[in-house]
């Protein structure tokens, strides 16, 4: 108790010293100290403002029947009892990741979009993209082979977007429903996609001049195109839907959206 009476009279010193100095100055000399004090809060609260907030949104992108649908209700809701039904119109919602519903502190809540896979609803991808934070590209790793060349070119597509390139937004190729026997490795899938990737860069050199204005070249010229490559950071993992196998994908999440 008696230190904090000591601690209160120093205080009550150093604010009658502060008092004492400030009625010292000249007056001028107080307005001017004043106004530059009060432009330099006002020059920082303006540069908060237009300080742009970094983006929350999660988009979802892939072929028709990839399993896009079954992982945003699993990572919305831990079921997949309600992604059963191909989306024809775009699934968006801002919501807290299942698996972190019991966990403690701060967590920013995500906003997922499932673009629907269809080729002619995909310009929809479009509308999202500009405010991306990370795109998952879902690949069906049980039916890949017959799909491995739509696959290729939805995903070059992406890849040559001025939207994503010039913004860096990091990809995670997911390799879905990799719980069946059957299903193809996240590393023959890579090589796959990669080799068509490089196929499309050929067959596609003849571009307009429209074309030019919003697509970027892939890969090294004279070498055989990698994802390694990409301007931006292009990830491949595995995963499930419908068994709840998310954890690299929220991880994926987590990394661009912090808490």
């Amino acid at each position: 108790m008696q230190d904090m009476e000591q601690w209160m009279h120093k205080i009550e010193q150093w604010m009658h010293n502060i008092e004492q100095w400030v009625r010292q100055q000249p007056v001028e000399q107080f307005y001017a100290a004043l106004a530059v004090l009060i432009v330099t809060f006002a020059f920082f609260a303006v540069l908060r403002l237009l300080k742009p907030a970094k983006s929350n949104t999660i988009v979802l992108a892939g072929l028709s029947g990839s399993g896009k649908t079954v992982l945003f209700y699993q990572l919305r809701d831990g079921s997949s009892q309600q992604g059963t039904i191909t989306s024809m119109e775009p699934n968006e919602g801002t919501f807290m990741l299942h698996s972190e519903m019991e966990k403690k502190g701060k967590l920013k809540p995500i906003n997922l979009v499932d673009v629907p896979g269809h080729s002619r609803l995909r310009p929809k991808l479009d509308e999202f993209l500009p405010h991306a934070a990370g795109l998952i590209f879902v690949v069906d790793a049980l039916d890949f082979l017959p799909n491995c060349r739509a696959a290729a070119e939805y995903l070059y597509d992406i890849l040559t977007k001025a939207s994503i390139v010039k913004r860096k937004v990091p990809i995670l190729i997911l390799c879905n429903k990799t719980d069946k026997v059957t299903a193809h490795s996240k590393e023959f899938i890579r090589k796959q996609l990669e080799k068509e990737i490089d196929k499309l860069r050929t067959s596609r050199n003849a571009l307009s001049t429209a074309d030019i204005a919003n697509e970027h070249t892939l890969g090294v010229p004279g070498e055989p195109f990698a994802f390694s490559q990409c301007r931006n950071k292009v990830t491949i993992t595995d995963a499930s839907g419908l068994t709840g196998e998310v954890s690299q994908v929220e991880q994926f999440i987590r990394e661009q959206v912090k808490p």
